[in-house]
């Protein structure tokens, strides 16, 4: 059974960083994508990435979050910079294998087959 297991979340003060990993054990998947969910709130999508390395990012991470992929290590990436109070939640990697592009950027969340268990990250003003 594939698990996907994130790791790297923590307590920054705002303007801090840190680099979320999500393992997929032994499976490259075409398309792995990070998503957020903070308390009280509906879970947001954050970053998604394609087997050809293009991403596509929601507004208010742009520029200051980076999605990557190694794919020797089945591992997915998610750097986050600069770091702003509103970014706290807890983050979960998901991961499908969506043949297209297209499907693996604008599909609902819901329709990602496999996800991780998720890691807090909390920053502070």
């Amino acid at each position: 059974q594939v698990h996907l297991v994130e790791s790297g979340g923590g307590s920054v003060q705002a303007g801090g960083s840190l680099r979320l990993s999500c393992d997929a054990g032994s499976i490259t998947f075409p398309c792995m994508a990070w998503f957020r969910q903070a308390p009280g709130k509906e879970r947001e999508d954050v970053a998604r990435i394609y087997k050809d390395n293009s991403a596509t990012y929601t507004n208010s991470v742009q520029g200051r979050f980076t999605i990557s992929r190694d794919d020797w290590k089945h591992t997915a990436y998610l750097q986050m910079n600069n770091l702003k109070p509103e970014d706290s939640a807890f983050y979960y990697c998901a991961a499908d294998n969506f043949l297209r592009r297209a499907d693996c950027f604008n599909r609902a969340a819901s329709s990602f087959d496999l996800w991780g268990q998720g890691t807090q990250v909390s920053g502070s003003s």
